[in-house]
């Protein structure tokens, strides 16, 4: 605002004495006060008129500065120059002279930008600024014409030089920003580097065989895709009768399905694939030119679309075909240990296959444990995992049951093994007399002739599947599996006891479960309903009005495999007795499938206690991706499902927890060639 009341100060002179040769003199140090006014633009303050004056009296000086400097005074009053001094937002006044000889302070000079950048602007503005100081002394000594073109034309080089060095200082604080923000970045990286965990860095190291990244097998992918498309091409090239084009195709795929072979990765082709993938894609392109039918092509690929899903089906069936087929067959070696076993009991002595501590059997007072099982091995890692981890093994005792064919085996192998302090005692559960057809509805219904049918018919119709297969288990026709059902029967002096099936490890002392409150339940159970698909409706048919009158859908599951039965309340509520009614009522499978799980749910409906999931983790035999700390912390864990621990077909990142318990050096085992 000052600059233009100045400007309008001079235009109205100039107007008034027209003219007269002041106008020469005023358009001088109109010329001179605008070089001051970009000076100003620049950061500086111009000093009040006493220091002015002082400094320019101290100085040696051009007589062109001093003259000019009078002229200001008395052309423009002091608040006109204060104005102008103020104006400016930079550090401190510094005088005309001081930044003529460069005398400026530190905080001129750019920061963050690179020497060369700030040393070319810095030599640039200085240049430009003595052109325009020639150009001023040219105009007072009349080498310029001194006029209003003149005059415009030096306005407008100053404002553009104003515009320039703006613009260079604008610049300056932008790359001055991107190094700040650069080096945060840095650091930022640096402080995160520390954080990594380097022994999860080998995982990524470069010399391993396979990388582990996203792309490992895009090349594999390649050489499928082609492989796909060159079939199409072979078909279309014999329906368009070009023989000698489709054996070249032919020629091709073999190659490149040879070079493929089972490999998976890019790492496990062998060099001579890219050259395979660059003779397919010269045939492909080739087959595009004289065979590319988009609509044939099209129901070419869904047709063998087709064939691959029903392919994948058919493999699907025939791989759960064999992993049932897996689960009930018995591994040589368990085989070979029984029949070793067997041999060496009956040879004994009849006063030698006795137990000691039989007084044990019917103490209400010690932890009694139930175990029905026809596996010598996995019976052992029941009672040894149990024994181990408990605080006094000497208060518990072991109820084993098996069939007559594993009696001499279970005997013998508890003979040469005795499980320490602790009570153990072997029975046949074929000699439980009271367990025949006329009571036991099970048995009763697997001597009609429509369930010897379904299990013993060999044409049998294979249209539900794998389900169907799971449900004609041997184990369904075997009473150990539903003798859990008749425990007051089978210990009819015993108050509480501990069912365990024979695929679980005992990692803890379990003794803490008989100081439960069970409420007044019979049963005290882990929930499995953590999931939708372990609810009553995976197990009970609701389309059946006896199940659906009686029964919540929703209600939780539990699981078999630990569970606390309180045998005085079972006896007074009369468990035995609901499980025969439901299970006459289910002779012709309307209500559940086979299994002791389904029928479990009927009979023990709201009369099951929810134990802590900690006491028992299930999920060994079917889930990969249980929770390693879960495993871990677990009082019992569970291989419920088809990979049983002592199957081949067990996962190994499991196994370990069973298999610790067996001693792999005992001379039995070593002679069935057992193996960890």
């Amino acid at each position: 605002m000052a600059l233009k009341r100045g400007l309008s100060s001079v235009g109205v002179q100039r107007s008034r004495s027209s003219g007269s040769r002041l106008r020469i003199v005023i358009l001088f140090f109109f010329s001179i006060v605008t070089l001051l006014v970009f000076f100003v633009g620049q950061g500086l303050y111009i000093s009040d008129e006493d220091s002015v004056q002082s400094g320019f009296g101290k100085q040696n000086v051009d007589w062109r500065e001093r003259l000019a400097s009078q002229s200001i005074k008395n052309l423009f009053t002091k608040e006109v120059i204060d104005v102008v001094s103020t104006s400016t937002a930079d550090l401190g006044p510094l005088s005309l002279d001081s930044f003529r000889k460069g005398n400026l302070s530190t905080s001129w000079n750019f920061i963050g930008v690179e020497s060369s950048v700030a040393d070319k602007a810095t030599s640039q503005s200085n240049q430009k600024a003595t052109d325009l100081k020639q150009e001023m002394s040219q105009v007072k000594e009349g080498k310029l014409p001194n006029d209003d073109h003149s005059h415009d034309m030096l306005t407008n080089t100053l404002r553009r030089q104003l515009r320039d060095n703006r613009r260079e200082k604008h610049v300056a604080g932008l790359v001055q920003k991107d190094d700040e923000a650069t080096v945060k970045l840095e650091n930022a990286a640096i402080e995160r580097s520390k954080a990594v965990d380097s022994a999860v860095l080998g995982k990524y190291n470069m010399w391993r065989k396979e990388i582990d990244n996203e792309n490992s097998d895009s090349t594999v992918r390649l050489m499928s895709d082609q492989i796909i498309v060159a079939k199409v091409y072979i078909i279309i090239a014999s329906m368009k009768n070009k023989l000698d084009f489709g054996k070249e195709l032919q020629i091709r795929l073999k190659e490149s399905q040879h070079a493929l072979g089972e490999s998976t990765t890019d790492a496990d082709l062998p060099h001579s694939a890219s050259d395979k993938i660059k003779a397919m894609e010269k045939v492909l392109a080739k087959a595009r030119e004289q065979l590319y039918d988009c609509k044939l092509m099209l129901g070419k690929l869904r047709a063998m679309l087709q064939a691959s899903v029903e392919q994948v089906m058919s493999l699907k069936k025939d791989s759960m075909f064999l992993s049932q087929l897996a689960a009930k067959t018995v591994p040589n070696a368990i085989h070979c240990l029984s029949m070793r076993l067997t041999i060496e009991y009956y040879l004994l002595p009849a006063e030698k296959r006795k137990f000691p501590r039989s007084e044990n059997l019917e103490n209400p007072n010690l932890y009694h444990y139930a175990l029905f099982s026809d596996n010598v091995l996995a019976a052992s890692v029941v009672v040894n995992s149990t024994i181990m981890n408990a605080k006094d093994p000497s208060k518990h005792v072991f109820h084993l049951v098996t069939d007559k064919l594993n009696f001499g085996a279970m005997n013998m192998w508890f003979l040469l093994n005795p499980p320490g302090k602790a009570t153990i005692n072997v029975e046949n559960v074929d000699e439980f007399k009271w367990l025949n057809s006329s009571y036991c509805p099970v048995l009763r219904q697997l001597e009609t002739a429509a369930m010897k049918e379904y299990y013993f018919k060999a044409d049998q119709p294979t249209n539900s599947g794998s389900s169907n297969l799971k449900y004609r288990n041997p184990k369904y026709l075997s009473m150990l599996n539903h003798l859990r059902f008749y425990l007051p029967l089978v210990y009819p002096k015993l108050d509480k006891i501990l069912f365990l099936d024979d695929d679980i490890v005992v990692q803890k002392d379990l003794t803490g479960l008989w100081s439960v409150d069970l409420h007044g339940k019979v049963n005290g159970a882990v929930e499995t309903c953590g999931e939708s698909f372990h609810r009553f409706d995976k197990y009970l048919n609701f389309s059946n009005p006896h199940i659906s009158q009686n029964f919540d859908p929703n209600a939780c599951g539990w699981a078999y495999g630990m569970n606390m039965f309180d045998l005085k309340v079972w006896r007074k509520k009369d468990i035995t007795g609901i499980y025969h009614k439901w299970q006459n009522m289910n002779e012709d499978r309307a209500l559940w499938k086979l299994g002791t799980l389904p029928p479990g749910l009927i009979t023990f409906y709201g009369l099951t206690h929810p134990l802590q999931k900690s006491w028992h983790v299930l999920g060994l035999g079917y889930n990969p991706n249980v929770d390693k700390k879960e495993i871990e912390s677990a009082a019992v864990i569970h291989y419920n499902g088809n990979m049983k621990p002592w199957l081949e077909l067990a996962m190994t990142k499991y196994r370990s927890y069973w298999t610790k318990y067996i001693k792999y050096d005992h001379p039995y085992l070593h002679s069935c060639k057992f193996s960890e």
